[in-house]
């Protein structure tokens, strides 16, 4: 297991909350703040600090330690003005990482300007993936890194089962990277991929790169 990291989720909405208690599962510190003191009962069992309090404060940011954080989430719900004053606080007082969850580009060019370092969209980035995944069925999974380039997870196609990488050039041929093969059947997982190893049958790509590019190859 990795070495335990320290996150906080201010906001226990659904998905400040859903946030919280996996950043836990996955073993690390997490401290949970909401207002609302019936949903820090119900993450109470699911975080390590569980506390009731008013994120827009300093001093109250300052007396928990938040600013000791390897990176604070904020989501205060449809709240942008709270968001906001809370990404300032937290960058006053030293907070490195700070992701800021919002549903709106023009909150999104304020919580940069204002100290946040990564943007959230939960339901625009959904939105994206699934149109992805449905548009290209043999895509199964799409992690954009830009709005060009990607990691995706593609459905080896009967035209290259039982050739090698090798072969299959697909740097030259495509302008992409495999970084993995995983075959579901086996649920075998190999990051280090040998030019010589043969596709099978139930082998699933991990590529990097341009979008366009992916789904020329996802089609073949």
């Amino acid at each position: 297991m990795n070495s335990s990291k320290k996150f906080c989720v201010i906001g226990l909405g659904k998905f400040g909350h859903h946030l919280a208690v996996n950043l836990y599962e996955n073993g690390n510190d997490v401290i949970a703040i909401d207002w609302d003191k019936d949903k820090v009962q119900k993450i109470a069992d699911e975080c390590t600090i569980p506390i009731v309090g008013d994120a827009s404060d300093k001093q109250f940011l300052l007396n928990n330690g938040i600013q000791e954080a390897d990176a604070v989430f904020v989501s205060a719900g449809e709240n942008s003005d709270m968001t906001t004053l809370i990404t300032l606080l937290l960058k006053e007082i030293g907070v490195k990482r700070i992701f800021a969850k919002t549903n709106s580009e023009e909150h999104k060019r304020i919580l940069e300007k204002v100290g946040a370092t990564d943007i959230v969209f939960p339901e625009k980035d959904i939105a994206v993936k699934l149109s992805v995944s449905l548009s290209h069925e043999n895509i199964v999974e799409y992690i954009p890194l830009t709005k060009e380039f990607s990691i995706s997870e593609v459905v080896a196609q009967y035209s290259i089962i039982g050739k090698n990488l090798m072969e299959l050039d697909l740097r030259k041929k495509f302008h992409i990277n495999i970084v993995a093969v995983k075959n579901t059947e086996k649920e075998k997982f190999s990051i280090t991929v040998d030019p010589n190893y043969r596709i099978k049958r139930n082998d699933v790509l991990i590529v990097v790169g341009k979008n366009e590019d992916i789904e020329k190859l996802s089609s073949i």
